[in-house]
């Protein structure tokens, strides 16, 4: 018990962790359940769009447009990130803007790395998520391509999810940030 306390409060002195990764990664599963453990607030990037806006991100890509997302997507960013000791899941798209990955380099941010096959299975055939309508498959492998330098460029850490259940990778996060925390000791 004074064991897991100790981890807790190494971690709670870093300030905000950021989940990055392609859709399917599992950043929102994940970020609520460290954001538990941690005894910190968690948001996810796509759902406070969505509040602002008070429509889905599909009907936002649809009705406004790619371009209308991504420049609200930035400015909500930057404010979650200029909070403390939060937790916060940013979509797969949001590192495309430079002012966001520079932004996000500032924070502890972990990469949820899944494989194909993990991604099509945990996606499915989800309506909410615009890029990936038609071919699931196809869509995530051209995204996960796409992508996977920014990813690499922002990253503190690489978190493999794929065989992980999401309570694993809560735990896997939490043993990072303390490494990290103990070599900054």
């Amino acid at each position: 018990m004074y064991k897991d306390f100790l981890q807790t409060l190494r971690v709670s002195l870093v300030t905000n962790i950021v989940l990055v990764g392609v859709p399917g990664a599992g950043k929102s599963t994940v970020g609520k359940l460290l954001a538990a453990d941690l005894d910190r607030k968690f948001f996810d990037s796509d759902q406070e769009i969505e509040t602002r806006m008070g429509k889905t991100v599909s009907d936002i890509f649809t009705g406004d447009g790619e371009a209308k997302f991504r420049e609200v997507e930035a400015i909500v960013i930057a404010e979650l990130l200029a909070q403390n000791n939060v937790v916060v899941s940013l979509g797969g798209g949001s590192l495309l803007n430079d002012a966001t990955r520079e932004l996000v380099k500032q924070h502890n941010v972990m990469w949820l790395v899944v494989n194909l096959a993990g991604a099509v299975s945990r996606v499915g055939l989800n309506r909410n998520r615009p890029l990936l309508l038609g071919n699931v498959r196809g869509q995530l492998a051209d995204l996960m391509q796409a992508r996977e330098p920014l990813y690499r460029e922002v990253a503190s850490h690489k978190v493999d999810t794929s065989e992980m259940s999401a309570s694993q990778v809560v735990a896997a996060i939490i043993t990072l940030v303390n490494e990290d925390a103990h070599d900054n000791d």
